[in-house]
């Protein structure tokens, strides 16, 4: 019964929720910990579980896997609940009031306004690959995107004459993003004098291509963001998702309203933006004691 009703949600998340194929892999590790669990107790019935041995279960999570591992292991079982619950296979969720291990604040890192303009204008121009580079990483921090979403760029996505680009974001969900002047400049010069060359007898629909003429992969990403930001001097790691990070706050610190940020970022709950609302009240302190007359003088 049980394994039954597991492929029926992995199914679900496939074709319903159109969840990539890593992710629904995640999610069915994390209900095999459970249903492993359930085995172990002789539990054929998803809702014949107590709350009882359901505390003995987190308690075993507990002794090998990280605080983050059972909150997102908890998620996973409240989702499946939930499902069996719209399907009509069980008539209650007992995950529903068990609640998560309280997780400390994960730091956000950015890049200030200065870093993000030192970076970009160190990167040369000279080349085919270099045009690619410059054009690939001005979109990146332009329209706060994924890797992801800048790999799997098409052709047909991008219209240079309205200044709208169109991504694929999680959940194969779409958005529409404008792109800055200065990335539309770019964008421009690698399309129309560079792309050909590196595509050479190679067809292939999508923007940004490896050396050979191919689809840029995601390691190909970041060898290249590895290369630059080793030029760049910025004492900071950087990783594709710090510009996605420096992007939203850059906007809110420019007074930009917290929904559009939500809607460029393509978040589903304005909860996910307004971590960026913390940066910027950091910002905003930081600016008054660095240029408060009064505080200046001290």
């Amino acid at each position: 019964m049980l394994d039954n009703y597991i492929e029926n949600f992995m199914d679900h998340l496939r074709f319903e929720r159109h969840l990539s194929p890593n992710t629904v892999e995640s999610y069915r590790r994390d209900i095999y910990k459970y249903h492993r669990y359930l085995k172990e107790k002789n539990i054929s019935d998803p809702e014949a579980i107590t709350h009882e041995e359901i505390l003995v279960f987190l308690e075993r999570l507990y002794q090998t896997q990280s605080d983050s591992s059972v909150s997102r292991i908890l998620s996973t079982l409240r989702n499946f609940y939930k499902f069996l619950l719209r399907t009509d296979r069980v008539r209650k969720n007992p995950f529903i009031k068990i609640k998560n291990p309280k997780l400390p604040g994960k730091e956000i890192k950015i890049l200030n306004q200065e870093e993000i303009n030192r970076f970009l204008e160190g990167i040369p121009t000279s080349t085919e690959l270099q045009l690619r580079d410059r054009a690939m990483l001005e979109l990146l921090y332009s329209c706060g995107i994924r890797v992801s979403e800048i790999i799997n760029l098409r052709l047909s996505d991008v219209d240079l004459d309205e200044d709208l680009i169109r991504f694929i974001g999680k959940g194969n969900k779409e958005r529409i993003v404008p792109v800055s002047e200065t990335a539309k400049k770019y964008l421009k010069v690698y399309l129309n004098a560079a792309r050909y060359k590196i595509e050479r007898e190679k067809k292939s629909d999508y923007v940004f291509l490896n050396k050979n003429g191919r689809k840029m992969s995601r390691q190909g990403f970041w060898k290249i963001l590895k290369k630059y930001s080793e030029k760049a001097g910025i004492e900071k790691n950087l990783y594709p998702h710090i510009f996605r990070h420096s992007f939203a706050t850059h906007m809110l610190e420019e007074g930009a309203d917290l929904r559009i940020v939500q809607e460029l970022l393509g978040h589903s709950s304005i909860s996910t933006t307004e971590i960026y609302t913390n940066l910027n009240k950091k910002h905003l302190k930081d600016s008054y004691f660095k240029y408060h007359p009064r505080e200046k003088s001290k």
